[in-house]
């Protein structure tokens, strides 16, 4: 018999008892479905983590001054701070705006932005914009010229801050349509140059507005809300100022680099650069530099390992389903021996009739993946919607899937195959 005609028989076969072959399909749709499904959550879930990263930096290069990992005493001085002491940072110890800028000098090809924050009010400090019964969540932090061009703001009306709102320091502010929804019924020209109070743990602050961007959503916020959490930003030598910073350096600094630069690399150029040249004869402090992008490669390395061992166990079902299929399979054999040995008779080779039911076996398994590719890509999509993501369906898991569904139909059809070829014509004849 041809290929063709095998398939036709095995759909036949499938048509005549149709509960029995659906149960018998039952474990190969639970376990395709089953991978399908853990594939579409990882994936989906390893997308929305790099894409968080991504927006919270994690291509970004983090450099700031930190202790020294063995150095309680003074090798210039022979001064011995006791142990588990740890000097104070001093001015001398921060990174000088000198230095930044003979860095960004040395290093301007591979550099593209320095970044400097100063937080006034984070979310958990309840910070509050109000306007008589009405108020708005911010949070409430300064940043230098670099970091407001990084944020990228799509500016609704007015403008970002200028030269001057930074050198001397202006109490101006930035803050979110969604802020002046709330609290000014969306006159987003008329708010320009009103003042606002932010109240933050019993402080007040006042700034006046200057601009007014477009809010967009983070990874983090779930659902939709009349009152989110937005950002007033201001210049960063007012928020150094309001926060009585009065150190003459920085201990800390994001670096976005070019998009040719390997991190891994030039994290190692900065902490040479700094160390060597400003930091060698510091007793108790150095500068450090970490690269997110071994933090990304090693959460999605675990993820893919949860994901593995949960397909694997998913995977055990498959295996059962295939013990199913050759449990049917042997029956099918029993029902139909004077079948088998009538072809026989007529001349089917052992060939042809072990064929036969390893076809029937692979048509069982396949139209049991298929509807298990379905069911599995379903569930895994409303599963990854109920989170709050976007669902992303892998291709290879699906083909890799179906394929193993079909490699079952084969390796657990081949023994009741085998035992219908070698059935001895005449016993089967007279079968009963």
């Amino acid at each position: 018999m041809l290929i063709t005609e095998n398939i036709l028989v095995a759909l036949a076969g499938l048509k005549a008892n149709i509960m029995r072959s659906l149960l018998t399909m039952l474990g190969i749709i639970i376990g395709i479905a089953s991978v399908i499904a853990i594939m579409t959550v990882g994936n989906s879930i390893t997308i929305m983590v790099n894409q968080t990263m991504q927006d919270l930096g994690a291509n970004n290069l983090q450099m700031g001054v930190m202790q020294k990992s063995q150095n309680n005493e003074s090798s210039d001085t022979g001064m011995n701070y006791g142990e588990g002491y740890i000097r104070p940072l001093e001015d001398s110890d921060l990174i000088s705006q000198e230095m930044l800028d003979d860095f960004t000098t040395e290093y301007k090809d591979n550099i593209q932005y320095v970044l400097l924050y100063q937080d006034i009010a984070t979310r958990w400090d309840n910070a509050k914009v109000s306007k008589g019964n009405t108020s708005a969540n911010v949070n409430l932090q300064g940043l230098n010229a670099d970091a407001l061009k990084f944020k990228n703001l799509k500016m609704i009306s007015g403008r970002q801050f200028i030269g001057h709102d930074y050198k001397e320091a202006k109490r101006t502010c930035v803050v979110s349509d969604k802020l002046v929804d709330r609290l000014f019924k969306g006159e987003y020209d008329s708010v320009i140059g009103k003042e606002i109070e932010v109240t933050v743990s019993g402080n007040y602050y006042k700034y006046y507005v200057v601009g007014v961007y477009e809010y967009v959503q983070d990874s983090f916020s779930f659902g939709a809300s009349d009152n989110p959490t937005t950002d007033i930003y201001v210049p960063y030598e007012t928020a150094r100022i309001q926060t009585h910073n009065q150190n003459k350096g920085i201990q800390y600094c994001d670096l976005v680099t070019t998009i040719d630069t390997n991190n891994d690399e030039f994290a190692t150029k900065v902490r040479d650069f700094f160390n060597i040249k400003y930091y060698s004869k510091n007793d108790t402090y150095e500068v450090v530099c970490i690269s997110m992008t071994s933090m990304m490669d090693s959460m999605n390395s675990m993820i893919s390992m949860i994901q593995l061992a949960l397909s694997v166990i998913a995977a055990i079902s498959l295996v059962v389903g295939g013990i199913g299929v050759m449990n049917i399979m042997l029956v099918s054999i029993t029902e139909r021996t004077k079948e088998i040995g009538t072809r026989k008779a007529l001349g089917a080779t052992n060939g042809s009739i072990r064929l036969q039911f390893i076809t029937e076996s692979v048509v069982i398994c396949l139209i049991g993946g298929i509807i298990g590719m379905l069911a599995g890509v379903g569930l895994g999509t409303f599963a990854v919607k109920m989170m709050g993501y976007e669902a992303a369906v892998s291709v290879e898991s699906i083909v890799i899937a179906v394929g193993f569904s079909m490699a079952i139909g084969v390796f657990f059809g081949y023994y009741p195959a085998n035992k219908a070829a070698k059935l001895n014509p005449i016993d089967a004849l007279r079968y009963e």
